[in-house]
């Protein structure tokens, strides 16, 4: 098992925050849209504040657009996305071609998107290459260590996401789970302090909601 440096380590972690980024907010996106058709403008300023994004959107329709396609935008999805695929593009030799290959299917899907009159239905296939994405990784992926550090990331911004989007706690707890199991296995380092204490706040079913930024900064803090 070959040795992997600092710079490919990072990148693993970000590849996995970005496309659990994408694929969580898009299906976010979609649920809030629908609510968007018979709300009054303005619906998406909640939606700016729980992710901590400024609110420079100016109608729910140009948010719609905006939020989803703004390559100016460091907040949009399609940000995130390319961000996503400029972390992979610098690990061919670890993850291999067939993986790396749903990231370029995912960000072609946004592009061509970006021109259609329903594109909800077809960023509908993006979601699917993004879990093809991580399917093929468990498949084509043969250092374990590669694996485990992209689903540290993962479940990272997860847990953020999470968080910030106001999940059930049942939800939080299980991820947390999922986190730590990965967490145990990779080669990265991590603040102990920081898992320690997010634990409590995410098991403890007594903590209040005014607990959360506490559990953001716990996250913020964890992978050195």
């Amino acid at each position: 098992m070959g040795i992997i440096s600092i710079e490919k380590a990072d990148h693993l972690y970000w590849l996995g925050r970005y496309t659990e980024r994408v694929y969580t907010t898009l299906r976010v996106f979609f649920h809030i849209y629908d609510h968007m058709i018979e709300q009054p403008e303005g619906i998406y300023a909640k939606y700016c504040k729980r992710l901590n994004i400024p609110d420079v959107y100016t109608s729910n329709k140009q948010f719609a657009q905006a939020y989803l396609f703004d390559e100016d935008n460091p907040d949009s999805v399609v940000s995130n996305m390319k961000r996503a695929y400029d972390n992979a593009v610098v690990l061919r030799e670890e993850l291999s071609s067939n993986v790396l290959s749903y990231v370029q299917l995912a960000l072609d899907t946004f592009q061509a998107c970006k021109k259609t009159t329903a594109p909800l239905l077809e960023l509908q296939q993006a979601i699917d290459y993004l879990l093809a994405f991580w399917g093929c990784a468990d498949d084509y992926v043969d250092q374990e260590d590669c694996r485990n550090i992209l689903k540290c990331g993962k479940y990272v911004e997860r847990l953020d996401l999470f968080i910030r989007l106001d999940y059930h706690r049942e939800d939080l707890e299980k991820e947390y789970r999922k986190l730590v199991n990965r967490l145990y296995k990779a080669n990265l380092d991590y603040n102990k302090e920081n898992l320690k204490h997010l634990e409590q706040i995410i098991m403890d079913k007594g903590q209040q909601k005014s607990y959360d930024q506490e559990a953001l900064g716990c996250l913020g803090g964890l992978i050195s």
